[in-house]
């Protein structure tokens, strides 16, 4: 996809982000789950959840499909009318959700077009629900689109838009969760006072501990992802040795090779280009082995793109026996 095309996949985020608001703050009052929701929404909840869990390992091609059918089962019930009161605000939740995983999966695809269509589905559905949290949560996975396809800004302005509206709502880890999130895209534009700001903000908000209320949905919100933010946004800013640092407090916070495969291999991959950036070649070659093992089976051509990116980085390098060897091994 060409820059035009990232730049119209944007523009749109941000209309639609516009439009969520406005229809957060004409609607009624904000949903409140019941309990002994009627059984079919429960399995389907059960199944949304365990699909977050196999895109964490197994990437996101085959969640694709799935996420894709629970989707369409949703938009099915909706159409049908078969529900009424509570569960019809359960079923447009179920309908954001798998929208939001069908949007995530598809921009993890490489598909940034197609995948902005099912993130304007998703708010939309969450603003017929008045679910202001899930709305922001499928939001910040808008910006990380925006983010990783050269408009940062755009990013922060959908950041901040979810930030406003769950303010009052949202428990710690999701300010944790939106903070960071934040740092990572101002990190890009070069903005290292914000970034370190919200970075803060951050550790700050999960010093305040789980709260009940959790949304189940942000169980990947530790310590050890926000210092591999931390990391991220380091490297950007052009402090290798800094990011390093973070990259290592992250991963002893975060024994992410089993049960993050994906988001371990991204990080693996952004800490080779620390090390080389140092001119540490030994480690680089270390660390991309790291990366390329944890990728293995998943299927993420966000993940693949970063390590082709870092093999890039290393191709000046080849005198080097061990960026030879592998370069060649592919």
């Amino acid at each position: 996809m060409d820059r035009r095309g990232f730049i119209t996949a944007g523009l749109r985020l941000s209309a639609s982000a516009s439009n969520w608001s406005k229809a957060l703050a004409d609607g009624r009052p904000e949903a409140v789950a019941e309990p002994g929701s009627p059984g079919l929404l429960a399995h389907m909840d059960e199944r949304l959840n365990y699909l977050r869990r196999v895109d964490d390992e197994l990437g996101s091609g085959e969640v694709l499909k799935q996420a894709r059918g629970e989707l369409s089962l949703a938009v099915k019930l909706i159409k049908a009318r078969r529900y009424s009161g509570p569960a019809v605000d359960h079923l447009y939740r179920i309908a954001s959700e798998a929208s939001r995983q069908v949007a995530w999966c598809t921009f993890d695809q490489g598909r940034p077009g197609a995948a902005q269509r099912y993130f304007d589905a998703s708010l939309r559905a969450s603003a017929e629900a008045n679910d202001a949290v899930g709305g922001a949560y499928a939001m910040s996975f808008a910006a990380v689109q925006c983010y990783s396809t050269g408009q940062p800004g755009r990013a922060v302005d959908l950041l901040d838009t979810a930030r406003t509206q769950i303010k009052g709502r949202g428990t710690p880890r999701m300010e944790a969760m939106l903070a960071a999130r934040t740092a990572r895209a101002l990190s890009k534009t070069g903005a290292e006072a914000a970034t370190r700001r919200h970075l803060d903000l951050a550790r700050a908000a999960l010093d305040k501990g789980p709260r009940d209320d959790d949304p189940g949905f942000l169980y990947w919100v530790t310590y050890g992802e926000i210092e591999m933010i931390a990391g991220s946004s380091a490297l950007d800013l052009g402090y290798p040795a800094q990011a390093l640092r973070r990259f290592e407090a992250g991963m002893d916070a975060y024994p992410g090779d089993e049960d993050f495969p994906r988001s371990h291999a991204i990080y693996l991959a952004r800490a080779a280009e620390a090390h080389l950036a140092l001119y540490d070649l030994d480690a680089a070659i270390a660390t991309a082995r790291h990366a390329a093992t944890c990728l293995g089976a998943v299927d993420s051509a966000r993940s693949a793109s970063e390590l082709t990116g870092l093999c890039e980085k290393l191709a000046p390098h080849t005198a080097h026996p061990a960026v030879r060897d592998f370069l060649e091994a592919g």
